[in-house]
């Protein structure tokens, strides 16, 4: 990651800033080629889903709000920069899941979860001078299996308090895979960031060769 630049100061109109501060978002850009600086939006969350459940709205539709209020945060104080926002939403039979804060809260949204399909939904946005110039919401459909209660103690034990950063309490990319009976869905879509049309939109602008 590079340094984060003065307020204000003018950015390289070349440049992508990632208004995340999600581990995994950086890493699959940075996996990908994608040169880019992290500036964490700040942004309150829970303001932004209350104000989306109010409106009924649907899962698909609050990743994208995050998202855009991710990316509006920052964009003001880099003008001329690209501005990358991206969320993520589990969708339980309707139901918005949040990441567990705890432990305890993380075995009991796995159980929850247990021989049960939901989706996550990913959403991005593209923002330049405070304005949205490019949204894309990708979806990714997981079934758990029926895994016994004793799994559950040795995928706890073993991957602890590191998965509490993701909104499943899970890493399909290590052991939490083995959580699953069926995945549907792009693996970069599960973990946040859906690169292919990221990629091309990336090329589009100019940002990366064509």
């Amino acid at each position: 990651m590079k340094n984060i630049p003065n307020p204000a100061t003018k950015t390289d109109p070349k440049e992508l800033i990632l208004a995340s501060g999600s581990t995994a978002r950086h890493r699959l850009l940075a996996a990908a080629g994608v040169e880019h600086r992290v500036i964490p939006s700040n942004v309150d969350e829970d303001a932004v889903k209350r104000r989306q459940r109010a409106a009924k709205a649907d899962a698909a539709a609050c990743a994208l709000a995050l998202a855009e209020a991710k990316a509006a945060a920052v964009s003001p104080r880099h003008p001329g920069g690209w501005v990358l926002g991206g969320d993520q939403m589990l969708d339980l039979d309707g139901e918005w899941l949040d990441k567990p804060e705890t432990p305890s809260e993380l075995r009991a949204q796995l159980l929850r979860l247990r021989g049960r399909k939901h989706t996550l939904v990913s959403a991005l946005c593209l923002t330049r001078n405070g304005v949205v110039e490019w949204r894309h919401v990708a979806r990714a459909t997981l079934t758990m299996r029926d895994f016994s209660d004793a799994f559950l103690e040795v995928y706890l034990r073993a991957e602890g308090p590191r998965v509490l950063s993701s909104v499943g309490g899970y890493s399909i990319e290590g052991t939490g895979i083995q959580l699953f009976a069926r995945v549907d869905g792009a693996p970069d879509t599960i973990m946040g960031l859906p690169l292919l049309p990221l990629l091309a939109r990336l090329r589009r602008i100019g940002l990366m060769p064509s």
